[in-house]
């Protein structure tokens, strides 16, 4: 891939993933690799009338070290339980977790949810908007230069760099690759890839790809219509390490049908 520049440094893929993992911080509550537990999340925007649901009843995973994607029509509110576990949304049911953070009772919320402040250091969260303000990144030779005049894609690429190497061991992706072109896009999966492999984070990204889900996860949560909830589960029992030729077989063809199949509403039985 292209190498990333910051205060024009130039830093290949490999490089991040050393300097990610010497700032990777280590939580004192014992457990370093956090998992993320979603029970029962329901959320409404607006008042009265005007009122929206957006989640209802909301259930969702993510084991430590596991790759877990979510996926869903647009519109059907899949980023919602990204900004709740993040903590910068609060349900109005359920509970959220996140493991490494969760040492004993005292430290849970009534009902047992994880505190706002603790899901706010828990958790790495790259929005769908790069978020890049006026921060002078770059990238390979555009170090110099205000975000303004990057592409989408390299503001893409430096958000996500910037992500990883906050050394936080839980990753929330809100379509961190929607504004790349197809090969640049595959060239980011593969060093995704990487970073969870070698660093062991635990990953949860929201896409509405379902070739990216497939690619990447060890499951894929479909979320249905508004009020989103979760309409089936499929486990991508797919050898790793997975090339670009995965696309093209049997296996792969047979969960992207599953996938397409929940989303348009005939699917909905849970595959573990």
């Amino acid at each position: 891939m292209s190498p990333i520049t910051t205060g024009g440094r130039t830093a290949t893929a490999a490089a991040l993933l050393r300097t990610a993992s010497s700032t990777a911080s280590t939580p004192s509550g014992g457990d370093t690799l956090p998992g993320i537990t979603v029970a029962g999340a329901s959320k409404s925007f607006g008042r009265d009338a005007g009122a929206v649901r957006a989640l209802a009843g909301v259930d969702l995973t993510v084991a430590p070290g596991e790759f877990v994607s979510l996926v869903g029509a647009s519109d059907c509110g899949k980023s919602t339980p990204l900004r709740i576990v993040a903590g910068l949304d609060e349900p109005a049911e359920g509970r959220v977790r996140i493991g490494a953070f969760m040492r004993d009772a005292a430290d849970a919320a009534p009902g047992g949810a994880m505190p706002v402040r603790n899901r706010l250091a828990a958790c790495a969260y790259m929005p769908q908007r790069d978020m890049l303000l006026l921060e002078q990144f770059g990238v390979s030779g555009f170090d110099q230069v205000w975000p303004a005049a990057l592409s989408g894609g390299m503001r893409q690429r430096v958000a996500l760099a910037r992500t990883v190497l906050t050394g936080r061991r839980a990753l929330l992706l809100d379509e961190p690759f929607g504004a790349l072109d197809a090969l640049t896009r595959l060239e980011m999966q593969g060093w995704l890839l990487e970073v969870w492999a070698r660093l062991g984070v635990t990953v949860l990204l929201v896409t509405h790809d379902l070739d990216e889900a497939l690619h990447l996860s060890d499951r894929v949560y479909v979320m249905g219509a508004r009020p989103g909830r979760i309409v089936d589960e499929v486990a991508v029992a797919v050898p790793r390490p997975r090339g670009e030729e995965i696309v093209a077989t049997p296996e792969f063809a047979r969960l992207k049908g599953r996938l397409l199949a929940a989303i348009r509403g005939t699917g909905g039985q849970r595959e573990r």
